[in-house]
């Protein structure tokens, strides 16, 4: 961490040059003796990747920024705020705090966190960012997260952890006991030191397979933003022997879609031909798999057992993009091109033998445009075109 960077000029230097081009701006090397143009660089580029990702951050003065990959792998603030109301008590432990947004977030709702992070520059700039944010209530540690609570005992209400996905043997993991640190394994230590442990997870990571990996799983969220899942998130509760329930949320500008349901519960779709509206799930719910409960619980009609496409003749409220069914056609080329005059449409497949890449070749339609087409099968396995305008 080089404190120079802190000083007033080297600092407005950073701020006018945000949209400077960077090749140029480092063959013209540093302006400052103690700072090299490499190091001012890095700042723009992680600066820049915080303006919408962690806008109180990018906001707030004298700010020091790690390198990119931190900034590329922390919690957004959105989801850090989601977060944050899942905990509740007077303690908490982040035991993987990197740059220290979730931590942050959850001093909101706790009285007293406790920040772990193993890389000492990195806990050092938390450190000093927490001043500057004016944080009273974090308590900064450089230590490896489970040897720090083998070495302290201490109880807490919560332990958050966030393992890494990427392991020096491996590569980029997706199961639980192969990340950093190895939570299967080490789950009888965390117990000991608190009742509740909340875990971020990789969005790809397999729901049943992590259930089976961990013990008293309570809550599964899946979080996405703006349609696109951002984090998977395990609540455990000691000795928890209940069902568990899956919480579904897309965060939006517009409005937040929640859908819950109960993990492994014996449900019934229905099934009909396409009627006059067409939904289709958002993000979230197709990655928690719940297609069943989302038929049966909100009342509402599949196309086809595998196609996670409904539909209704009456306008529901629902979890995801909502169509007007314009028209329904068997998979014919000739027809569809007098149905799209304009050779642009947004065209989406489910449960259907081409993808969007080969039908566009085969029938010259671009993406844009106003319409919706569906590429789907129907009850009877039939191939269909749904042709849609978004509502």
């Amino acid at each position: 961490m080089n404190l120079n960077i802190l000083n007033t000029e080297v600092q407005n230097f950073i701020n006018s040059n945000l949209k400077t081009d960077l090749t140029k701006l480092i063959l013209k090397g540093s302006p400052f003796n103690t700072i090299a143009i490499q190091e001012i660089a890095e700042q723009i580029v992680s600066k820049n990747k915080c303006e919408t990702k962690l806008p109180t951050w990018f906001s707030t003065k004298n700010i020091y920024y790690p390198n990119k990959l931190n900034i590329e792998q922390t919690s957004s603030e959105i989801t850090a705020n989601y977060k944050a109301n899942l905990v509740s008590g007077s303690s908490l432990i982040d035991l993987t705090g990197g740059f220290g947004i979730d931590t942050y977030y959850f001093s909101k709702k706790i009285k007293n966190s406790t920040h772990c992070e193993i890389n000492n520059d990195l806990s050092e700039i938390v450190s000093h960012n927490y001043q500057q944010l004016k944080v009273s209530t974090i308590k900064t540690v450089q230590s490896d997260g489970l040897l720090f609570l083998q070495e302290h005992y201490k109880t807490y209400d919560w332990i958050y952890v966030d393992p890494s996905r990427r392991n020096d043997s491996k590569g980029k993991v997706f199961l639980l006991e192969d990340c950093i640190p190895n939570i299967p394994k080490n789950l009888q230590l965390l117990f000991k030191n608190a009742s509740n442990i909340l875990i971020k997870v990789s969005p790809i990571l397999d729901i049943t397979s992590a259930i089976h990996e961990l013990e008293f799983v309570k809550e599964i969220h899946i979080v996405a933003v703006e349609n696109e899942v951002k984090e998977l998130l395990f609540v455990l509760e000691k000795n928890y022997v209940g069902k568990i329930s899956i919480k579904t949320v897309n965060i939006s500008k517009k409005k937040n879609q929640f859908f819950n349901y109960t993990f492994n519960e014996t449900l019934t779709a229905t099934y009909a031909e396409p009627q006059k509206y067409l939904y289709e799930p958002n993000s979230a719910i197709l990655k928690s798999g719940g297609f069943t409960q989302v038929s049966s619980l909100l009342k509402i009609d599949k196309l086809h057992p595998h196609s996670h496409l409904y539909t209704s003749n009456e306008i529901l409220d629902f979890p995801g993009r909502v169509f007007k069914i314009d028209y329904c056609i068997t998979y014919d080329k000739k027809l569809l091109k007098t149905l799209i005059p304009s050779k642009k449409a947004n065209i989406t497949t489910r449960n259907f033998p081409e993808t969007v890449e080969q039908i566009r070749k085969k029938t010259g339609i671009k993406d844009g445009g106003n319409q919706y087409l569906f590429f789907t099968k129907d009850l009877f396995d039939k191939l269909k075109i749904i042709i849609c305008s978004k509502i």
